[in-house]
């Protein structure tokens, strides 16, 4: 493994790469820090020496931390997730992520009612979402590479089609709910930021550092995947034990992220694409806390535009998610191909 680090470290590229990459950090940190401070002290009708203006600042740090938090979730995962599959136009939510908590949250009220959402709000329910989660991919990846014939693209396949089923499956239940429950359920389907409770951000922030202290360990290794598989693998690399590590850490965050804030199918993708582009690096090592910056950047800008401009903060994600689509749309036909 000595000699791929040493292979991966020093490319021609990056040996060259320009200054103004470290510019580029500087400035989207300080986005990010203006915006988180714009967005904890904007419009508090009272004096800062007043307890009650520090009371209104704690209560808006818990959007803050689940911003912080589902931006390292989406961004992360997005961007292991095209490192894993060797593919930047798929994203996590094809592998039926987004349909596996839609439908556990539709069967849910499907059989004990819309009380029941709110009747088992808990840590106990939200780590039994996310156990179901990573077991499903867990499960999955390792039936699929175990064999002798585990292949990415069948992996890949039986994802969208088992995605597809869990959709229908909902469609199902959610025709045959009353009115009311179906308006309790909708309410839980679309991704918000204020959703989130802040009984859940220590437990999801301990997971998240622990998969990024992951993550950070193995950023020489996501260098040799991008490679290509028979590259890593005459480089040395265990490639299937490796693409399922990281497909495990994807469910993990993904999971988390779904169960703070809901479905968010197009964020992890936009920032992801434009770390790519902005980022000036090819290594891991660079991508990744620009991808996080750039989602923190995101959620932070627009949830303050949207509160204090617009006076819409539930709109952010619908907002991120249409303009998603459309970015998703324009990139594959300028690609010209999957």
């Amino acid at each position: 493994m000595a000699d791929v680090v040493t292979v991966v470290r020093a490319p021609a590229a990056d040996a060259a790469r320009p200054p103004r990459v470290w510019l580029r950090f500087v400035v989207l940190g300080v986005v990010v820090a203006a915006a988180a401070v714009l967005l904890l002290t904007w419009s508090i009708p009272l004096d800062p020496a007043q307890r009650g203006y520090w009371l209104a600042v704690e209560l808006r740090l818990t959007t803050v931390a689940t911003v912080a938090i589902v931006a390292c979730c989406q961004a992360v995962a997005t961007v292991l997730f095209h490192t894993a599959t060797g593919n930047r136009i798929l994203t996590p939510s094809i592998m039926g992520f987004d349909a596996l908590y839609v439908v556990m949250q539709t069967a849910l009220v499907f059989f004990f009612g819309g009380a029941a959402l709110s009747a088992t709000d808990g840590l106990a329910k939200v780590a039994l979402q996310s156990a179901l989660m990573v077991g499903f991919a867990t499960l999955l990846y390792g039936w699929l590479f175990a064999g002798k014939r585990g292949n990415l693209h069948i992996m890949l396949l039986i994802g969208i089609v088992l995605g597809v089923g869990f959709g229908s499956l909902s469609s199902v239940m959610q025709r045959l709910l009353t009115p009311s429950d179906f308006d309790l359920l909708s309410a839980r389907l679309f991704g918000n930021l204020s959703n989130s409770n802040p009984e859940y951000l220590p437990w999801a922030a301990g997971i998240v550092g622990i998969v990024l202290a992951i993550v950070w360990r193995r950023r020489r290794r996501l260098d040799v995947l991008t490679l290509g598989r028979e590259t890593a693998i005459n480089l040395g690399l265990a490639y299937k034990r490796e693409v399922t590590v990281l497909l495990v850490l994807v469910a993990v965050l993904i999971s988390v992220s779904t169960t703070l804030v809901g479905p968010l199918t197009f964020l992890g993708f936009i920032v992801a694409t434009l770390a790519y582009q902005l980022a000036g690096s090819s290594r891991h090592a660079v991508i990744l806390p620009f991808a996080v910056l750039l989602g923190m950047a995101t959620l932070l800008a627009g949830s303050f535009v949207m509160r204090h401009v617009f006076y819409a903060a539930g709109m952010l994600t619908v907002i991120i998610e249409f303009a998603g689509g459309l970015f998703f749309i324009v990139y594959l036909l300028r690609k010209g191909s999957l």
